[in-house]
């Protein structure tokens, strides 16, 4: 299984994903600032891996804290991660892993310092074998949606890379085909950082799972000559009412595939769940660099001077989306009432 981060020795070592598919790099960072850059500049991205990456950095930022107390302790370990939770804003689980740590923190407090030090990087860990386990049993409620001879649409990477280990989306293509189903995928390529094309394309082929590439604007031509079963998704952000942000792109599969008569699954953890939202227009949007849009592979596609808009995310309203799949189960609509169960079930 692909290792997408691990924690050893002090260091958080990470897959370089800006350099995949001709190039298999390993990060080193080693402190909370190092992890801040590697998640803001996509070295890391994913919204489970992510969070993944913000805990074991919480814990190599603790470790620095030379303070004697609990408060004084407690007060900059605050500081370092209020400058870690603004690396990037839409990913719902970049505060969840901070928030866990702190509250790990806090229930640890009269631990000597030396040993909340050890039970924070405890927790960091933990959350990395909890993810595996997670995308695990989602991929199991995911492939029960799943026909042998299937066609699955997928949009950017929602796999091993983009978590602990396994993947969401296609940790339902993986399980699927554990329990021996003859699938095939489509990976839109997805522009303009083409996640897709670099990193779900060579996840898959890394797994030799049948794979083929297309550009975004592909997908409606697959859906209408019947070429595509399903559809299935991560997410970054999920509001209460199932409104779904995901990378940019996903709300035109979405309708694709609703004009199509398609299903339309999203697979993702609780932990990805905002149930503090009401609605997906609450959800903030990263904006991010021009320079990605007008340039690939550091050759430049477009005329100097002209405007660029980058939105990294877009929302689906929940009336698209079929299902949402869950370690916890399948959440059908109304979303208001199935996520709320679904999270009380942690």
């Amino acid at each position: 299984m692909i290792k997408t981060i691990e924690y050893v020795d002090g260091v958080v070592r990470m897959i370089d994903q800006t350099r995949l598919p001709t190039e298999k790099v390993f990060v080193d960072c080693k402190t909370i600032e190092e992890v801040g850059q590697a998640i803001k500049t996509m070295i890391i991205r994913g919204a489970p891996a992510i969070g993944v990456a913000a805990a074991m950095g919480v814990s190599l930022g603790a470790d620095t804290i030379s303070a004697s107390s609990f408060d004084d302790f407690f007060k900059e370990m605050e500081q370092q991660c209020e400058h870690l939770g603004k690396s990037r804003p839409t990913a719902v689980n970049l505060a969840w892993a901070i928030n866990r740590m702190k509250q790990v923190a806090t229930d640890s407090k009269n631990l000597p310092i030396p040993e909340l030090k050890t039970r924070l990087k405890e927790e960091a860990l933990t959350i990395l074998t909890e993810d595996i386990s997670i995308n695990q049993s989602m991929g199991q409620h995911g492939q029960s949606l799943v026909e042998n001879g299937n066609v699955i649409l997928t949009h950017c990477n929602a796999g091993a890379l983009a978590t602990a280990g396994f993947g969401t989306a296609l940790g339902v293509v993986r399980a699927s085909v554990n329990a021996g189903k003859n699938i095939r995928v489509l990976a839109n390529e997805t522009r303009p950082f083409l996640q897709g094309a670099r990193l779900t394309a060579w996840e898959l082929k890394e797994d030799n799972i049948p794979v083929k590439l297309i550009t975004d604007s592909m997908c409606g031509f697959f859906m209408k000559n019947q070429d595509v079963d399903l559809v299935v998704v991560g997410a970054d952000r999920i509001a209460g009412n199932g409104d779904v942000a995901n990378k940019i792109g996903t709300y035109m599969v979405a309708v694709l595939a609703k004009e199509n008569n398609i299903p339309f699954y999203v697979a993702a953890p609780v932990s990805t769940l905002d149930l503090s939202l009401a609605s997906g227009d609450e959800i903030p949007i990263e904006e991010r660099s021009a320079e990605e849009v007008v340039n690939i592979n550091n050759k430049r596609i477009a005329p100097d001077g002209i405007e660029v808009a980058h939105p990294a995310f877009d929302i689906t309203p929940n009336k698209l989306v079929t299902a949402i799949i869950t370690e916890e189960g399948i959440a059908r609509p109304p979303f208001t009432e199935s996520l709320k169960a679904m999270a009380q079930k942690k």
